[in-house]
Order: C-alpha cells, then sequence, then structure tokens
C-alpha cells in the first residue's frame, strides 16, 4: 500500500494530465478505495468535486464512508470524468476481473487511472516485504488486452475512454 504523501503526489500528477486533456474533473469515482486517500485528496483539494467511494469491505466502507459495492458485478448508473482502480483487480478470478473492466469501461466518461501488479512487478518490482502476495497474478498483456477493448492507453497508469473526446497525440500512448 502506498502511503498518504505518494498517493497525493499521484493524484495530482493525474488530474493535471487531465487538466492538459482538457478535462475538467468535476465527478470521480474510486474503486476499491481503502483507507481513502485518493478520495480526502480530491475532497480536500476540488471541493466541488463529486467524488464516489467504492470498496468491498464492510470494514472499510463503515471506517471510512465508502458505499459497499463490487465492481465486477456493480456498474454505476452514470459516468464519472475520472475513475480510479488502484491495487485491486488482482484480488478477482479471471471472469470477475473481465467483468469488472467492462464495468469500469461502462462508468468512465474520459479517464481511467489503472494500477495492478502484473506477473512482472510480482517478480521484478514490488517490495516482497510489504506487498500482498494472495492474488490471482497476470501478464501485462493479459491486462492491456482487456483495458484496449475499450480504451486507448496514454501512458502512466492513464487509459482514455474511446467514446471520450480527448485527443492523443501518437506519441503519448503505447502501441502493442
Amino acid at each position: 500500500m502506498h502511503s498518504r504523501r505518494k498517493i497525493e503526489t499521484l493524484a495530482s500528477g493525474v488530474h493535471q494530465f487531465c487538466n492538459w486533456w482538457d478535462i475538467q474533473v468535476r465527478s470521480v469515482l474510486d474503486v476499491g478505495a481503502g483507507v481513502g486517500y485518493w478520495s480526502d485528496w480530491y475532497r480536500k483539494n476540488y471541493e466541488r468535486t463529486k467524488v464516489l467511494s467504492v470498496d468491498v469491505s464492510e470494514h472499510a466502507c463503515k471506517k471510512y464512508g465508502h458505499k459497499l459495492r463490487d465492481i465486477s458485478s456493480w456498474a454505476p448508473n452514470r459516468k464519472f470524468d475520472l475513475v480510479i482502480c488502484q491495487s485491486v483487480l488482482q484480488y478477482l478470478d479471471e471472469q470477475d476481473a473481465r467483468s469488472a473492466i467492462k464495468n469500469l469501461a461502462k462508468a468512465t466518461k474520459h479517464v481511467l487511472f489503472f494500477e495492478v501488479p502484473t506477473k512482472s512487478d510480482l517478480r521484478n518490482t514490488v517490495d516482497r516485504d510489504v506487498t500482498d502476495f494472495e492474488i490471482y497474478s497476470r501478464t501485462g498483456t493479459w491486462y492491456f488486452n482487456e483495458l484496449k477493448k475499450y480504451f486507448k492507453q496514454a501512458g502512466a497508469g492513464l487509459w482514455v475512454a474511446k467514446s471520450s473526446t480527448i485527443v492523443l497525440y501518437e506519441l503519448e500512448g503505447t502501441q502493442k
């Protein structure tokens, strides 16, 4: 899990990319909100932005004020300018992960911030002392192939909904 300070830095960067693309972030969906660092950052820095934070943990929902929702079986009835899904899908089996990605696409008006440890990350990148290995490990290619059905990759964990008005230059995204 990342520290509050690290998430605040990341949230600032993601928000600034949305500004770069001329997207005013008026609504945010924080999926798997956990301790609520993303939601807290938006509520503190952008009070007018409507934030919906959801989690599958009843404990997290009670303690941090999230709505109890499972993204693999729930899709909101409206779209959000920014959807955040950080370190969530590794806890879902393949079928539920596919359903979750489809529901993330239904929820995303413009930008999805998506982060999940891949097999390569688990071997080469993560801090083994603090990383949960009780997960479903998948390749980056698996995630890329599922996400590209609905999104264009913009780099740095950012995915732009294919239905969005955002225009990406050729070199802003990753080609696969």
